[in-house]
């Protein structure tokens, strides 16, 4: 008999798998290439706005930082002289003086407060004494400047006083259960209740004339009696409202009726004072013409037995407060009439005068 015929199919050859030595030579090789590749590209460095610790050596810092300060860029300056005392290593005397330089330049910008924490800082860092009168002339401007003035007598005190023993200002005047009320307290809440007083007054005012303001009110709390008499209501008031808060009060209907009605009254003041100082800005200028257009209201009284006798013309200099008052007040009411304008037409207010005559009217015919 012949050979019987195979009709199967042939077997599928299989692939070989790579041997695991294999696979690890590749792997070696893949990773040759890629730190080939990052050798062969150009090596650079990303600079961030503001960041000088990673691009800069403290030398450039300083280089920067003075040539933003010399273009009057003094908030630009003081934070690349902030970045450079972050990373570099600077002896206590240099840093001192690093950081006083920063407190000027903030100052420089009219950011006080921040300024004073620098100049405390530069001299808790060193204690130079080229750089003590700088400093307490710096910082006695700076609390000047933000109107800060019982900060400012303790702080001279402090500055000024032999016996450092006792901190000026903390003898306790007031005690509420475990709470103590220093002198510091006192005069803080007393320069507060002023400027909540004045606090109308500033969209007319300069910064200068406010403070002026501010320290003839002051005087009189240099009075002991005054002081305590405004002590005694203070606390009168706190103790009241604290009783108040404890019976919940405040969630009262009535109560919050009246609070929402204060809050309005008080808003809509707010944004009326802070539109009147954005448009208000009275220059000498200004004054000077207000003066010579209305010199006829500023004359001396006459004598009214002697017929011969002549009005006097006051000068400028002897009226000028009486001119700032009178340019403001027209200023103030040309601004609010333009400004309830806008804020009618933007809300479409219409007032229906019609009706209210209809109604007042019908209460007169009501009445006979």
């Amino acid at each position: 008999m012949g050979k019987k015929l195979d009709f199967s199919l042939p077997k599928k050859k299989q692939k070989t798998p790579l041997t695991p030595k294999i696979a690890v030579v590749l792997f070696l090789v893949l990773i040759g290439l890629t730190l080939a590749n990052l050798l062969i590209k150009p090596s650079y460095q990303s600079i961030t706005p503001g960041d000088t610790s990673t691009s800069f050596s403290p030398e450039q810092v300083k280089e920067l930082a003075a040539k933003l300060a010399e273009r009057n860029l003094h908030a630009r300056a003081a934070k690349v002289w902030q970045d450079y005392l972050s990373f570099a290593k600077v002896p206590d005397k240099e840093r001192a003086t690093t950081l006083f330089q920063i407190g000027t330049l903030l100052e420089k910008t009219s950011e006080y407060a921040e300024a004073i924490e620098y100049y405390y800082r530069s001299e808790i860092t060193a204690k130079l004494s080229e750089l003590e009168p700088q400093i307490n002339s710096h910082i006695k401007d700076c609390f000047e400047k933000l109107g800060k003035f019982s900060a400012l007598r303790y702080e001279l005190m402090e500055r000024t006083s032999f016996k450092k023993s006792e901190q000026a200002g903390g003898k306790i005047v007031a005690e509420i259960g475990a709470e103590k009320i220093t002198e510091a307290d006192l005069d803080a809440l007393i320069e507060q209740a002023i400027d909540n007083q004045l606090a109308p007054m500033t969209a007319f005012m300069t910064t200068e004339q406010l403070n002026e303001q501010k320290k003839d009110i002051l005087e009189q709390y240099k009075n002991s009696s005054v002081k305590q008499q405004f002590l005694e209501s203070w606390l009168i008031q706190e103790i009241l409202y604290r009783q108040a808060l404890e019976e919940k009060l405040s969630e009262e209907p009535a109560t919050k009726s009246i609070i929402e009605d204060l809050i309005r009254g008080t808003l809509s003041q707010q944004l009326m004072n802070r539109e009147l100082a954005h448009r208000i800005n009275i220059t000498e200028t200004d004054l000077q013409t207000y003066y010579e257009v209305n010199k006829d209201k500023f004359v001396e009284p006459t004598n009214k037995e002697d017929p011969n006798s002549t009005k006097r013309q006051k000068s400028f200099d002897e009226v000028r407060h009486e001119v700032i008052t009178a340019l403001l007040s027209q200023k103030r009411h040309d601004v609010q009439t333009d400004l309830i304008k806008q804020m009618m037409d933007k809300y479409n207010v219409v007032v229906h005068t019609s009706v209210l005559e209809g109604t007042e009217e019908t209460e007169s015919e009501d009445k006979y």
